[in-house]
């Protein structure tokens, strides 16, 4: 470790607080009414309630959510025994990754017991506090003693992370390797160096998978684990002991197909390397150094698949993959236990991920490389969003077809609860969804050879959302998907102006939409040949396409010039107008007009108004308005709080069906508290979900920072009012935000 590295790393733990953990209060305590629904008398219906149904303990209080990390300190990371005290900021470390990944809360708890016997009563009892056990750091035979005795004392998951965390990610590593080079798993011969408690777990774990006992050699550092032998023995290694010749580790190389390493750097000889078989798979995992430098193995193996416990390495084995997203599953269906049938759910899952399209997220969060599955990409990535839908989902219902669910899930439920917990747009996209899958239309993208553009299609494809059609150079689209691995070759159809065999019919449409805009034929021709916005709002007007998606290049007001002379108004419709959207940890809520609409008069808002709400309602969602000024009710006279009174005038009037109330503060729209003691003749309910600014620069300033503040992720924005369904999009959006936007257009096309 480096000066420079040891100095952040203290310097992180200590501030601005010391350690890595806080516990927040969930529920409101502002008030005596906070403190009696939360302590006494409250409280004591909550305490009856468990006392009737002790499963309604996962409602009442945290416990269905809650984790306990577990350590005696007697085996920590390449430490060794430091002890209980010593260790605490290992245990904090993980609390931080059950948060971080997988939502979990977490106790670390640092037993000062060496007994296993002790340690075992001790944890015993606290049961009735956590949903789940992690046991961490605890160093072997005892930790198997432990293990299996909490398992039959306790009623909920007891789960050794070190042993079948490993186990669980090596294995996917191990198939997928396998996939790659062609073996099969029960064919192969496999060598360890190391029999701890990890490297056991893993065989116990790959012989359910199918690996054949008698083709597994076991190394430790008394050399191979042979029938006979007496040193360095216990019954847990000598369960693979074996008739064997062999006696070292570079005898039991000889003709392997698997190296797996879970011992000691150095270990692993390069010169022992050419006596395995056939594009090996090594898997080099001590830590902080590999068993062997993947560079001296590529150098005299270099058909060889490696893999190793670090991150600056390709395929890194990390317990991460698994643990946060294994009890996720577990605890979302009160699992007694995490039995085999779940761990190779997880095995499963985890091996399929990394089958998959590469993930933009994950593109992302490494710098924008592209990882895709093969020799250098054997099992996903940690910040894989997808690991938590897919391996919570596999486990869950591995447990509850094995019987150990105690509170069974409804498994489509529980996906779309999942997504949302990954994409918090989810919820509140999933009735537009529904929708655009009951008839999945034809959805034009504009800058059809961007890379988000394509990923977005991709994942429109695989979820059935629509018919994605590209516009743009054909060669330069082509060549793109093949660089991202994706599949989409056939699946859709790619439109370039260069060969375009209806162009000619195409200027004609043009020419008669924008004739009287002052531009002469051959501009029409050259605008329509390089203007990609123009070609595809002719598409969309010629009924080539159901619906259209631009803006991922460019500036708004260009992209809007375009769409407005060529797609027009839709009959009734006076104005063009955008609405945003964002989701918050609060809820979703959704502002009028941040993009169109400069400052519009009290007549214009009421349209834009009315655009809004029937948008919003595609959501699901009932509005409730609150029309927003510096004015509350009255209290100023300026143009503008008039303006705002005279909106609610023309809705009562004409939309009388509305939810609305002002005008009004941000505060009070948000907060019916706050309206209630301001103006208790109000007929506005809860809180607004959709606010409407006196003008532009209202809607956009207050959009973009309570974006940042809030953290909230963007729906949008949608432009209201087209004759033909068309929306422009901001450069900054992500492949979420596109996908979402193209069932968004599908659904008002």
């Amino acid at each position: 470790m480096t000066t420079d590295l040891k100095q952040a790393a203290l310097h992180y733990h200590r501030h601005p607080s010391p350690g890595k953990l806080e516990i927040r209060a969930t529920k409101p305590l502002a008030s005596q009414r906070d403190l009696a629904l939360a302590y006494s008398p409250g409280v004591a219906h909550a305490c009856e309630a468990i006392v009737e149904n002790p499963l309604a303990a996962a409602e009442m209080t945290a416990r269905g959510n809650l984790v306990a990390v577990i350590s005696n300190g007697t085996a920590v990371l390449g430490l060794g025994a430091i002890g209980a005290l010593a260790g605490k900021p290992v245990m904090e470390g993980k609390a931080v990754l059950f948060k971080k990944f997988a939502g979990i809360d977490v106790f670390d708890i640092e037993i000062d017991e060496r007994d296993p016997q002790a340690f075992i009563d001790t944890v015993a009892r606290l049961e009735p506090t956590f949903g789940g056990i992690n046991l961490e750091d605890i160093k072997a035979p005892e930790c198997f003693i432990i293990e299996e005795g909490l398992k039959q004392r306790m009623q909920i998951p007891v789960f050794h992370d070190d042993q079948h965390g490993t186990a669980i990610v090596v294995s996917a590593a191990i198939l997928n390797g396998l996939e790659i080079v062609g073996k099969p798993l029960d064919q192969v011969r496999l060598v360890t160096a190391g029999a701890g408690a990890a490297a056991l777990a893993c065989l116990d774990l790959l012989v359910e998978l199918g690996l054949n006992p008698a083709n597994i050699t076991v190394t430790d550092i008394a050399g191979v684990v042979y029938a006979g032998r007496s040193e360095e023995m216990d019954p847990y290694k000598a369960r693979y002991a074996r008739d064997t010749e062999q006696r070292s580790l570079q005898q039991a190389l000889a003709g392997a197909d698997v190296f797996l390493g879970l011992s000691a750097a150095g270990v692993l000889k390069a010169e022992w390397l050419p006596a395995m078989a056939e594009r090996p798979l090594i898997l080099a995992l001590a830590n902080p150094n590999p068993e062997i430098d993947p560079a001296a193995a590529k150098a005299v193996r270099p058909d060889a698949i490696l893999a190793t416990g670090r991150s600056d390495y390709a395929n890194q084995v990390n317990n991460v993959l698994c643990f946060p997203f294994l009890f996720r599953g577990a605890l979302d269906v009160g699992a007694r236990e995490i039995n085999s049938a779940m761990k190779l759910a997880a095995v499963r899952a985890i091996a399929g991920l990394a089958r998959q399209q590469p993930s933009d997220v994950v593109r992302a969060a490494y710098g924008g490389q592209l990882h895709q599955f093969g020799p250098d990409y054997l099992i996903p990535k940690p910040f894989d969003p997808r690991l938590m839908e897919q391996v919570p989902l596999a486990v869950a219902q591995a447990a509850m077809e094995s019987g150990a669910a105690s509170r069974p899930r409804d498994l489509a439920d529980y996906r779309a609860e999942l997504q949302s917990r990954v994409f918090r747009t989810s919820l509140t996209m999933r009735p537009v969804f529904e929708q655009a899958r009951a008839n999945p239309r034809r959805v034009l993208f504009a800058e059809g050879a961007e890379e988000k553009v394509l990923q977005a299609c991709q994942q429109a494809l695989e979820l059935g959302l629509a018919q994605p059609m590209l516009l743009g150079n054909r060669s330069l689209i082509e060549s793109r998907i093949a660089a991202l691995g994706l599949d989409l070759k056939d699946r859709l159809e790619i439109i370039d102006p260069a060969d375009c065999a209806e162009f000619e019919t195409y200027l004609q449409t043009y020419y008669q939409r924008v004739a009287r805009s002052g531009l002469s034929p051959a501009e029409a021709r050259e605008t329509l040949r390089h203007s990609a916005t123009a070609f595809a709002a002719t598409l969309l007007q010629s009924g080539r396409a159901d619906a259209l998606i631009c803006g991922s290049v460019g500036r708004y007001n260009q992209h809007l010039a375009q769409i407005e002379q060529i797609i027009g108004l839709a009959p009734g419709v006076a104005r063009l107008t955008s609405l945003s959207g964002l989701v918050m940890d609060s809820g979703s809520l959704f502002f009028a007009d941040t993009y169109v609409q400069q400052d519009p008069d009290a007549e214009a808002l009421l349209e834009i108004l009315r655009l809004s709400a029937g948008a919003v309602r595609a959501f699901g969602l009932e509005p409730r308005v609150a029309l927003l000024s510096h004015s509350n009710f009255g209290s100023h006279d300026s143009a503008s709080a008039q303006k705002m009174r005279r909106v609610l005038e023309l809705t009562r009037a004409q939309l009388p069906e509305l939810q609305i109330e002002g005008e009004m503060h941000a505060d009070l729209a948000l907060s019916e508290a706050l309206r209630q003691q301001r103006f208790p003749l109000g007929q506005l309910r809860g809180s607004a979900n959709l606010l409407l600014m006196p003008n532009q620069d209202a809607a956009n300033i207050a959009f973009n920072l309570l974006k940042v503040v809030a953290d909230g992720i963007a729906i949008g924005p949608l432009l209201l009012g087209t004759a033909r369904s068309a929306h422009i999009v901001t450069p900054s959006i992500t492949v979420r935000g596109l996908l979402n936007m193209t069932a968004l257009a599908a659904v008002r096309a």
